[in-house]
């Protein structure tokens, strides 16, 4: 599949794949249509971008004027993949790379006091407790207040409009099988 960068900086630079059939890439229509509902292009801040895959929609965020995004992944093909996108559009003092699964590297980040504007949750679908992974992101306190979280999920997954301190800001079908939902987060 062919991935590409579809606005801002680093506008129409492709985008490899992870070269196996474990990721499932995010759309360049949903892609489009996600960073319209969060706001086309921001003022800095600071991403996670975990079940990362390729690392296309945190690429795309910091294309758009986010600061710093974190990419974490648990298999090593996408891991090598983040890196040569990244490199290729030289965004090493922009980014950090993890190879970790998104639970441990959630902890990890609050132990070294990291915060986010910004989380990118798009896991293989049907394969991850969202609600799981929104404890775990409050708890662990990596979370600014107003924090938006992004969640792609599968159409026939239904997420709560509210959830602890998450209240749901939108959710949109993209054909028969993508959902976008988003929260905000607030203290």
């Amino acid at each position: 599949m062919k991935m590409r960068v579809i606005a801002g900086e680093f506008k129409g630079h492709p985008i490899l794949a992870v070269p196996n059939q474990k990721t499932r890439p995010t759309t360049d229509k949903v892609k489009e249509a996600l960073f319209q509902m969060i706001g086309p292009f921001f003022g800095g801040g600071r991403a996670l971008d975990l079940f990362a895959g390729s690392g296309n929609l945190g690429i795309e965020a910091m294309s758009r004027g986010m600061e710093h995004v974190t990419f974490v992944d648990h298999q090593y093909h996408a891991i090598q993949t983040i890196k040569h996108n990244i490199q290729s559009l030289n965004l090493q003092s922009r980014s950090e790379v993890y190879r970790n699964d998104a639970f441990r590297a959630i902890k990890a980040a609050g132990k070294r006091n990291k915060v986010y504007n910004y989380i990118f949750l798009d896991p293989p679908y049907r394969k991850a407790s969202f609600d799981k992974l929104l404890s775990a992101l409050s708890e662990h306190g990596v979370l600014e207040d107003r924090c938006i979280v992004v969640c792609e999920h599968a159409s026939e997954e239904q997420l709560p409009d509210s959830f602890e301190s998450y209240t749901m800001l939108r959710q949109e079908d993209y054909g028969s099988l993508t959902q976008i939902t988003i929260y905000r987060f607030d203290k």
